[in-house]
């Protein structure tokens, strides 16, 4: 199967260019804000503790900034530490490429602490808030990576490889797209349990 070849920008403004990544982010962040108003306004009985749009607005703003920077610093800090120390500002010339997902999770984490701080909501109150509108999100950055061609899995023999045309090493397993089906199906969970009150959940677990 061989990969199909997409251009990574979608439109070019001088310097200026929108790309597929990019705009991947900017739809999961606004899917975040949908979900949860969504929630707010149709599940309230689901929520634990009380959430207002504005409540909302700035949980989405902390999050993204969280896994913006938290993917940037974690990308340079574990894997390209050697070329940040050697040329600092490597750090912000993001439209080089480089994100990290395990850092942005922690950056996430660390911004849900902020965020709790400011509106006297313990973490897990507002985890428990956010975990389920996040499979979006994440679903679409591998989509991302599959546009961009990155992350191959390991070669394989199977006919589900696909061939990149500059790698030399045979076909790899895509496993980006089947990271995506996966949270699609996280999606499906997530949706099932904003739409139970904590009650039928209870009862779920017995």
């Amino acid at each position: 199967m061989h990969y199909p070849v997409i251009d990574p920008i979608i439109v070019a403004f001088g310097p200026l260019a929108l790309r597929w990544y990019g705009l991947m982010y900017i739809l999961g962040f606004a899917a975040v804000y949908l979900l949860g108003k969504w929630r707010i306004n149709n599940r309230p009985n689901t929520l634990t503790g009380y959430w207002d749009p504005d409540q909302l607005s700035d949980l989405v703003f902390y999050g993204a900034m969280g896994a913006v920077l938290g993917g940037r610093i974690g990308y340079v800090v574990f894997y390209a530490f050697e070329r940040v120390a050697a040329d600092p500002l490597y750090l912000f010339r993001v439209w080089e490429g480089g994100m990290s997902f395990h850092g942005g999770f922690l950056g996430v984490l660390v911004a849900m602490v902020i965020f709790g701080r400011r509106t006297e909501k313990d973490f897990l109150t507002v985890t428990d808030f956010l975990a389920p509108l996040c499979a979006v999100g994440l679903g679409l950055g591998r989509m991302g990576n599959f546009i961009n061609m990155e992350l191959p899995g390991r070669v394989t023999e199977s006919g589900l490889g696909r061939t990149i045309l500059n790698d030399n090493l045979g076909n790899d397993f895509p496993r980006f797209l089947f990271d995506c089906c996966s949270n699609i199906l996280e999606l499906t969970k997530g949706a099932c349990y904003i739409c139970m009150s904590s009650s039928e959940l209870h009862n779920l677990q017995k």
